[in-house]
C-alpha cells in the first residue's frame, strides 16, 4: 500500500503544477495582450511565443522561489496539508477571477493562500511577518513603478519622434513591438513560475527528501514546462480586457508597456522579489494611457480591476482556510 504521506507529496505537487499550468493561461494576457491587440502578432503566434519564452525564463534563477519558500511561513509549520490547501485556495480564486475575466494576481494569490492555510493549522504566529512585509512591500511598490516608468517611456518617445506622422511611427513600432513582447513573455517566467517552484520544494523540504531548502533541476523543469504547456492554452477572456477594453493601444503604447513591465519585472527578480506580472502589466498600461489624457483610460474597467486586486489576497486565504478545514480531518490523519 502507497505510503499516505507520500501520496499527500505527490497531490501537492500535481496541485502546484495544475496551478503553474493555470498560471499561465491565466496571465498569458500579461505578455501578448497588447501585441495582439495592435495586431503586431496573431494570436497563435503571440502565444507560441509567450510559451517558449516563459519556460526558457523560468529555468535562469530561482531566487523568488526562496523568496516564496522561505520568506512567508517558518519551516516547523509546513506540512503537506498546508501546501495542499494554500495551491488550492489560489487555484480556486484564479479560475473565478478566469471565468470574468479580470486580470487578478496569481503571485497573490499563492501568497494569500499559503497565509490561510497556515493559519488554518497554526494561527497567525505562524506567519514570518518580517518576510511577508518584504513580499507584499514589492507586490505594492511595482504597479506604482509600472506606472511611472510607463508613462515617463511614452513620454520620452513622444519627444524624440514629434515630428513623425502617427502611421509612420505605429508602422516601425509595430515591428519592435514583437521584441518587447518577447522580453515581456521571458521576464514573466522569471517571475511567476517561481512561485511553484517555492511550493514544490517546501513540500519537499516537509516529506524530507531534501535537508534544506533549495530548488532541485527537476522541480525546475517541472515548473517551466507546466506554464509553458498553460500559456499555450491561451487565455482570450483576459487579453481582451487588457489588451482592448483598458486602454486603446497603437504600437507605439503595445512597445512602451512592454518595455516599461519587463524592466520593472526583471529588475524586482534579480533581487529575489516577487512582483505581479498582471499589476505591472495593468499599471503600465495606465501610466502609458495617461499620458494621452485622462479620458483614454476606461474607468469602469479599472474600477473592475482594482477590486480584483483588493480582493484577492483575503478572498485566497479564506478559500484556503476552508479548503483546510474540509480536508484536514480527511486526508490530514
Amino acid at each position: 500500500m502507497l505510503d499516505p504521506a507520500l501520496m499527500m507529496l505527490c497531490l501537492v505537487i500535481l496541485a502546484a503544477l495544475l496551478f503553474d499550468y493555470i498560471n499561465g493561461f491565466h496571465d498569458t494576457a500579461n505578455a501578448i495582450a497588447t501585441c495582439v491587440s495592435t495586431r503586431a502578432l496573431s494570436v497563435k503566434a503571440a502565444i507560441i511565443m509567450a510559451a517558449i519564452l516563459n519556460f526558457t525564463g523560468a529555468m535562469i534563477s530561482t531566487k523568488v522561489a526562496s523568496t516564496i519558500g522561505k520568506g512567508i511561513v517558518d519551516k516547523d509549520n509546513i506540512t503537506q496539508m498546508v501546501v495542499l490547501a494554500g495551491i488550492s485556495g489560489a487555484i480556486i480564486w484564479n479560475l473565478i477571477t478566469w471565468y470574468y475575466g479580470l486580470p487578478s494576481s496569481s503571485s497573490h494569490a499563492i501568497i494569500g493562500g499559503i497565509m490561510g492555510s497556515v493559519f488554518a493549522h497554526a494561527g497567525m504566529g505562524a506567519l514570518k511577518w518580517g518576510g511577508l512585509k518584504l513580499i507584499i512591500l514589492a507586490l505594492l511598490v511595482s504597479p506604482i513603478m509600472g506606472t511611472i516608468v510607463g508613462f515617463s517611456l511614452m513620454m520620452l518617445l513622444y519627444r524624440i519622434f514629434r515630428n513623425c506622422s502617427p502611421g509612420g511611427l505605429n508602422k516601425k513600432f509595430r515591428m519592435l513591438q514583437v521584441f518587447s513582447a518577447a522580453f515581456m513573455a521571458f521576464s514573466h517566467g522569471t517571475a511567476d513560475a517561481q512561485k511553484s517552484m517555492g511550493v514544490i520544494t517546501m513540500a519537499l523540504l516537509s516529506y524530507g527528501v531534501i535537508s534544506t531548502f533549495s530548488v532541485p533541476w527537476q522541480v525546475m523543469v517541472a515548473c517551466a514546462t507546466a506554464m509553458a504547456f498553460g500559456t499555450a492554452a491561451g487565455g482570450w477572456r483576459i487579453i481582451k480586457t487588457v489588451g482592448r477594453d483598458f486602454v486603446k493601444l497603437h504600437p507605439v503604447h503595445g512597445f512602451c508597456v512592454e518595455t516599461a513591465s519587463a524592466g520593472v519585472i526583471l529588475g524586482a527578480s534579480a533581487f529575489g522579489m516577487p512582483t505581479s506580472t498582471t499589476h505591472v502589466i495593468t499599471s503600465a498600461i495606465l501610466g502609458v494611457g495617461l499620458s494621452k489624457r485622462l479620458t483614454a483610460v476606461n474607468w469602469k474597467v479599472a474600477q473592475r480591476i482594482v477590486v480584483a486586486w483588493v480582493l484577492t489576497i483575503p478572498a485566497s486565504a479564506l478559500m484556503a482556510y476552508l479548503t483546510y478545514q474540509v480536508f484536514n480531518p480527511i486526508l490530514g490523519k
